[in-house]
């Protein structure tokens, strides 16, 4: 159980962080377009498809990388109250609830539209360049898959809290700039020691 979790954050990592780099490519894009349009007054036909695109692409292949961190956006005004032990029960509850079914909708729904999308060669109808959107769909199911995966490594996470009414907390790869200070006068005023 405890060796799934690891491997299932670390693969969660290693996608969130590979797709991390649309960034960069998004900055560049849209450094271009702006550019051409308004130095050379000649802007492209494709630059805001491909914005979209990315922006999704990213957005939908961090989704796991975000849960195995606990980053997703949570109501947790009674939640951070409670004892480890009924968190855990109540998130196993709503994953298996709503997570596993969500998902799977994802999947083989992302499934439908991207078979279908790759056999007409499916191309953005709002664009005059005819940008080719078929790949986002597969991204759809790609992303299905990491939430699925990352999904049950959140169930074994619930399940070792129940038993044991401590989390397994995902190891530590990107600190907020707050944390950042906020640990740097604390080790300022300690003198480094915690």
């Amino acid at each position: 159980m405890l060796a799934y979790i690891r491997i299932a954050d670390s693969l969660s990592a290693w996608f969130g962080k590979a797709f991390a780099w649309l960034i960069v490519m998004m900055a560049v894009g849209t450094g271009y377009e702006v550019f051409v349009r308004y130095v050379l007054n000649d802007p492209t036909s494709w630059a805001l498809d491909v914005s979209f695109i990315m922006y999704g692409t990213l957005f939908m292949m961090g989704g796991a990388y975000t849960l195995s961190r606990g980053g997703h956006v949570r109501g947790d005004f009674l939640y951070r109250l409670w004892q480890p032990r009924t968190q855990a029960k109540v998130d196993l509850v709503l994953y298996l609830i709503f997570f596993f079914p969500g998902v799977l909708a994802l999947i083989f729904t992302g499934w439908k539209y991207a078979s279908r999308s790759w056999g007409y060669g499916e191309v953005s109808i709002n664009s005059p360049a005819g940008v080719p959107i078929f790949q986002f769909k597969t991204v759809m199911v790609a992303a299905g898959i990491l939430l699925f995966i990352q999904g049950i490594a959140q169930v074994f996470r619930c399940v070792h809290c129940i038993r044991t009414n401590e989390w397994i907390q995902a190891e530590e790869d990107v600190l907020e700039t707050e944390d950042i200070l906020l640990k740097k006068a604390h080790e300022a005023e300690t003198g480094g020691h915690v």
